[in-house]
C-alpha cells in the first residue's frame, strides 16, 4: 500500500533537493588537497617569515608547532592539523596568504597566473577523463600511454596517502606543453623554479 506521505515517486519532490546544491566528492577532496599543500608550503617556511604571514593566532600557532615537530609519524599527523585549520579560512584570507607566498617566490602576476593554470588543469585530469581527451587533441605529440599510468598513479597516491611523484611528473608535462604553446616567451624560465621542482630536489 502507498506511503500517504509520499508522492506518486516514491519519495517527495524535495527531498534529495539540498543534495545537489553541494560540492562533489572529488570537488572537495580538491579543494582540501589544494589547501592541505598550502599548509605544507608555509611550515617549510622560516619561522620569521610565517609569523609575518596574515593569518588567524591559532592558525600560525599549529604551523609554528609543526615546525619543531621532528618525530616522522608526530609531524604527519600535525601536518594533517594544519591543513584542517586551513580549511577555517574563508576566501580573502587564503587569498592574502597565496598573495605572501608568491611575494617571497618573487612571482610576476603573469608568472603566478600560468602557475596556478597548470595545477587547476592536473586537477582536471585527476578527476575527469575527458581532459585528458582535449590535452591529446591539444598536443598530439605526447604520449598517451604515459599520461594515462601517471594520471592512474597519481590518483592511488593520493587514493593512499603517498609521495606524489607521478602528480609531480605530470606537473612537468604540462610545464613543457605551456612552453610549447607561449613559443618559449613569457613562460617559465629555463632557470625558474616551481613548487613541484623545489619539492623534487627537496626528496632527492
Amino acid at each position: 500500500m502507498p506511503n500517504p506521505n509520499r508522492g506518486a515517486c516514491g519519495f517527495q519532490s524535495s527531498e534529495f533537493e539540498q543534495e545537489y546544491d553541494r560540492p562533489s566528492k572529488s570537488e572537495l577532496k580538491r579543494q582540501m588537497t589544494v589547501l592541505q599543500k598550502l599548509g605544507e608550503e608555509l611550515v617549510n617556511e622560516a619561522r620569521d617569515r610565517v609569523k609575518r604571514v596574515p593569518l588567524p593566532e591559532d592558525v600560525r600557532d599549529a604551523i609554528l608547532a609543526c615546525q619543531l615537530i621532528k618525530d616522522h609519524e608526530g609531524r604527519r599527523r600535525q601536518l594533517q592539523f594544519v591543513g584542517k585549520k586551513m580549511r577555517t579560512l574563508d576566501e580573502a584570507e587564503l587569498a592574502a596568504v597565496q598573495r605572501t607566498i608568491d611575494s617571497w617566490k618573487g612571482l610576476s602576476k603573469a608568472d603566478t597566473a600560468a602557475m596556478h593554470a597548470m595545477e587547476r588543469r592536473r586537477e582536471k585530469l585527476l578527476t575527469d577523463d575527458k581532459a585528458l581527451t582535449v590535452l591529446l587533441s591539444e598536443n598530439p605529440e605526447l604520449d598517451v600511454q604515459q599520461l594515462r599510468t601517471l594520471i592512474r598513479n597519481a590518483r592511488k597516491e593520493q587514493a593512499e596517502n603517498k609521495p606524489p611523484k607521478a602528480y609531480r611528473e605530470i606537473f612537468q608535462i604540462l610545464k613543457q606543453v605551456a612552453k610549447k604553446t607561449a613559443g618559449g616567451k613569457g613562460g617559465d624560465d629555463e632557470d625558474g623554479e616551481t613548487d613541484d621542482d623545489a619539492a623534487e630536489r627537496d626528496d632527492e
